[in-house]
């Protein structure tokens, strides 16, 4: 159940209604975190962030998150600036579909802020779900998973990047 809550909660954010605008800016990294860790659980969220020391596990979580955030912006910024054109179409085209004020003078920041966003809350989705298979994969077969991806605390941890990288490829 929680797992179900968490996945609606943060397809909200990605996904906008038609009645009402999504808030410009992406999930925090807090929020970020604390929906991996009430999924994963305490002991295997430890091992995806810090498994030599659980304790700081939410604090790598924060930084991990923190640098994604900001890759995002950084690659959303140069989308938006090539979807942008220099043409004086392309720049009316790219103002009417992003722009929402008079003179659709946020435009430029709109896009940034929605593309930015979709990639945060897509990567979250990625990592929940190669989660949610290890946790799957290592309760249907402990032996098999404990040899493809160790025994040590960081074995879980392990599956999930794995996972996550398969899934972005």
């Amino acid at each position: 159940m929680k797992t179900l809550v968490t996945i609606t909660a943060l397809l909200a954010l990605a996904v906008p209604t038609a009645f009402a605008a999504p808030p410009a800016t992406s999930p925090s990294p807090a929020q970020l975190c604390k929906a991996q860790r009430a999924l994963m659980e305490p002991a295997n969220f430890a091992s995806v962030y810090a498994p030599a020391n659980p304790k700081s596990a939410f604090g790598k979580c924060l930084a991990a998150k923190e640098h994604q955030i900001t890759q995002n912006h950084t690659n959303a910024a140069k989308t938006c600036t090539a979807e942008l054109g220099a043409s004086p179409e392309s720049r009316a085209a790219f103002n009417t579909h992003y722009g929402a004020n008079e003179n659709d003078k946020n435009a430029y920041g709109k896009c940034v802020a929605q593309k930015a966003k979709a990639q945060t809350v897509a990567q979250q989705l990625t990592t929940l779900k190669a989660a949610k298979q290890c946790k799957a994969d290592r309760r249907a077969n402990a032996t098999a998973f404990g040899e493809m991806y160790g025994t040590k605390k960081n074995a879980f941890g392990k599956c999930v990047s794995a996972k996550s990288k398969k899934t972005q490829s």
